[in-house]
């Protein structure tokens, strides 16, 4: 056995030779080609599914396409039309979008620090099962998501909604709360609410447990006083990766969230245009009506939203150096 140790480490000793003779510049040249090749896989990914495609959508916005003729370039008719002639976008589509993006995107990040904090301050089997609850509906499709909220809301006397509320006197007759445009916006937020606990709410709840516990210590004697102040001057500071990382997953989250309208109500566009977001707008123009040029425009300028959210998120949390 000791033989063959000393073998192992003279082995080991004479490669260690060999690369340390060897010119730096060669060595450094090795290290950028396994760097190349190691980062090839995901480049060609990257390329492939992420800017291929927003390329093609740039480019299809600026042509009248159906789908089935060549495409026919018209310039920024789109966009010109989007914005002045357009009605449904600027009536609905826009405004349901902002309110929509504010209330799940800002108010789901909140919560989502909110509960990962909360949880950050009990034990460790109740907090994992916790933690298991909020997360799950993260995890289940659209469709499937929505199957389990159209029993909730069923318009009919069996639904559960309106089976409690009949139970209880609280109204006369069945609401139709899929159908009334009074309803199924605030619908679509609290069932996109009831998911947002995703990656973004787990890797909060890592940063926080994580904290240096020596730092909440160091705070109190320099005066902080109760938790609030501990969550503004330690926390937030100590765990700003995982809080940008978060908003960027609610901006995902948000914008993933956005068929969730037509998944409930079964159209597309929704009733009354109550729960039409800049997705199903676009997608209302290109695979109901084969738009398909002025649906990628719309695509275009919703990805110019999320881009710029994307941006206000990354400068309030970013590492200030």
């Amino acid at each position: 056995m000791s033989e063959g140790r000393n073998a192992s480490r003279s082995d080991s000793r004479k490669v260690w030779r060999m690369v340390s003779s060897l010119p730096r510049r060669t060595v450094q040249s090795a290290n950028r080609h396994s760097v190349f090749w190691l980062q090839l896989p995901f480049v060609l990914l990257f390329i492939t599914f992420i800017i291929i495609p927003i390329l093609v959508a740039i480019g299809l916005s600026f042509t009248d396409f159906n789908s089935i003729e060549a495409p026919n370039f018209v310039g920024l008719d789109n966009y010109v039309t989007i914005l002045t002639d357009d009605s449904t976008f600027m009536e609905f589509a826009l405004p349901n979008t902002i309110q929509f993006a504010v209330i799940v995107g800002a108010g789901g990040y909140i919560l989502s620090f909110f509960m990962a904090w909360s949880l950050a301050q009990i034990t460790r089997i109740p907090r994992t099962v916790m933690a298991v609850i909020l997360y799950s509906p993260s995890m289940t499709s659209g469709v499937m998501l929505s199957t389990v909220w159209q029993v909730v809301f069923a318009g009919d006397k069996v639904g559960y909604l309106n089976a409690f509320l009949l139970k209880y006197d609280f109204i006369q007759k069945p609401i139709l709360w899929l159908s009334d445009g009074a309803y199924l916006l605030p619908i679509m937020i609290v069932v996109s609410l009831w998911s947002s606990m995703g990656i973004g709410f787990l890797a909060m709840l890592a940063g926080i447990l994580n904290v240096d516990k020596d730092l909440y210590e160091a705070a109190y004697i320099d005066g902080v006083t109760n938790r609030f102040q501990e969550i503004i001057y330690v926390t937030i500071p100590a765990v700003r990766p995982q809080m940008l990382f978060g908003a960027i997953m609610a901006i995902v989250n948000t914008f993933q969230n956005g068929s969730i309208g037509v998944l409930l109500t079964g159209a597309n566009p929704t009733p009354g245009y109550a729960g039409q977001l800049l997705v199903t707008h676009a997608e209302e123009h290109a695979f109901v009506r084969y738009e398909m040029g002025y649906g990628a425009a719309v695509s275009v300028i919703l990805l110019i939203l999320v881009w710029v959210i994307s941006q206000i998120a990354k400068k309030l949390f970013a590492d200030k150096e």
